[in-house]
């Protein structure tokens, strides 16, 4: 049985293991709730928080005993002791085969349906939502998400068209968290983020499943009714008052569009705040790469081709970095290179997971190279994107990407 005990933030200390925090969960610094208390910042950002902090005992011993054992073992080897940076990291496990990680974010994955499809109907039914549960849902998609990202993002493309409402929740709240700390955005922020990719669509509980799981094309009358969700699921958020303002927010602009023709208010540019246009991008890559009962899913290459086509439609600039935070981009497109190259996005056939290039300027030496492909697989020592370029602006002229076709893959 835990030992749980609750203590003022002026009593926490380093190498405590956090359960929780008293009060609203969204008001507390930090976009997890359970943690081992290790970095300094951490403890400062803590000591601003006004309520109670749950410690549970029992791991905060366990933990500190398994870091005074490391930190001895490295002074013993190196003769100095390591930072707590290194000391996480050689204490991190060995990564498992994908099979098993997959496993891992299907389980995450069916208990965030579950705790979905809860609340919304708490929020139909005029409840408030189980800030405990919703908490607990946005934890684990972030700690997936820093060991286990591509698996998870992966399984998220296999849903079921008959629970596509639920799980394109799920998704879009992994999305969003995923871009977020991409973003380099604030704990908070994340954590309020995340809650918006879930609470986004729940205005769908009130548009009749018949028309919701139509399998061909609406009619304009269905489709004014589709339309209206946005606005019925703010009505319904607003009934809670805890929900945050960023949330309501993202519930009523992700269907805006960077021109001006979206709805339901037509705003435009700058004009739609930034969460709301990260939710636009997340709703739509989700939507785009899923089952429906009219489409199938089309892939994540073709979906970011489509949507990077789409003029008018996405902050473009936001666009390039949500690409960056899956590392995955369309073919066709020109990127920038950390080692200061010009590449040219290439067709990866059946293996969707890796970015494959066709390098052929260097920007450094100012002069084109014989072009040479390479695949970024996200592992330490690859070159990175740093940026994209558009066709007319290429120093050199790009080469033909059909004499590089995608090798068959068998394993």
């Amino acid at each position: 049985m835990r030992s749980l005990k609750t203590v003022t933030p002026g009593e926490v200390r380093l190498g405590m293991f956090i359960h929780g925090f008293e009060g609203s969960w969204w008001e507390h610094p930090f976009w997890r709730t359970r943690f081992l208390l290790t970095d300094r910042e951490d403890l400062q950002k803590l000591r601003q928080f006004r309520g109670g902090v749950i410690i549970d005992v029992a791991k905060s011993q366990a933990a500190d005993s398994a870091v005074h054992y490391a930190e001895g073992a490295a002074r013993t080897k190196e003769g100095a002791p390591i930072r707590s940076g290194a000391s996480r990291s050689a204490m991190s496990p060995r990564p498992v085969q994908l099979q098993a990680q997959q496993v891992q974010a299907a389980k995450v994955i069916a208990g965030g349906l579950d705790t979905v499809r809860g609340t919304f109907d708490d929020i139909r039914l005029g409840r408030a939502i189980s800030q405990e549960k919703v908490a607990a849902l946005v934890t684990d998609i972030s700690a997936q998400l820093d060991g286990n990202a591509q698996a998870l993002l992966r399984v998220l493309q296999f849903k079921s068209k008959y629970q596509y409402t639920y799980l394109h929740s799920v998704a879009v709240c992994t999305l969003m968290v995923n871009l977020a700390r991409h973003l380099g955005l604030g704990d908070a922020e994340v954590r309020s983020l995340g809650l918006a990719g879930l609470l986004h669509d729940v205005g769908k509980v009130a548009i009749p499943d018949s028309v919701l799981d139509k399998p061909g094309r609406l009619t304009p009358e269905e489709l004014v009714l589709v339309r209206t969700h946005p606005e019925e699921g703010v009505a319904l958020l607003r009934k809670d008052p805890a929900i945050p303002e960023l949330a309501i927010d993202v519930c009523m602009h992700h269907h805006e569009r960077w021109d001006g023709a979206g709805y339901p208010h037509r705003l435009g540019g700058e004009g739609i705040t930034l969460a709301a246009r990260m939710g636009a991008i997340c709703d739509v890559y989700d939507a785009l790469t899923s089952h429906r009962a009219y489409k199938r899913a089309w892939s994540p290459t073709r979906a970011l081709a489509e949507m990077w086509s789409w003029e008018g439609h996405f902050d473009r600039i936001l666009l390039f970095r949500f690409m960056q935070s899956i590392q995955l981009y369309p073919p066709g497109l020109l990127v920038r290179l950390a080692s200061d190259r010009l590449a040219l996005v290439l067709d990866n056939g059946k293996r969707m997971s890796r970015t494959r290039l066709l390098v052929f300027y260097s920007f450094a030496e100012g002069k084109a190279l014989v072009p040479s492909t390479a695949v970024l697989a996200g592992e330490a020592g690859d070159d990175a994107v740093t940026g994209f370029v558009r066709e007319e602006d290429s120093p050199a002229p790009i080469p033909r990407p059909d004499l590089y076709p995608p090798v068959t893959v068998t394993n």
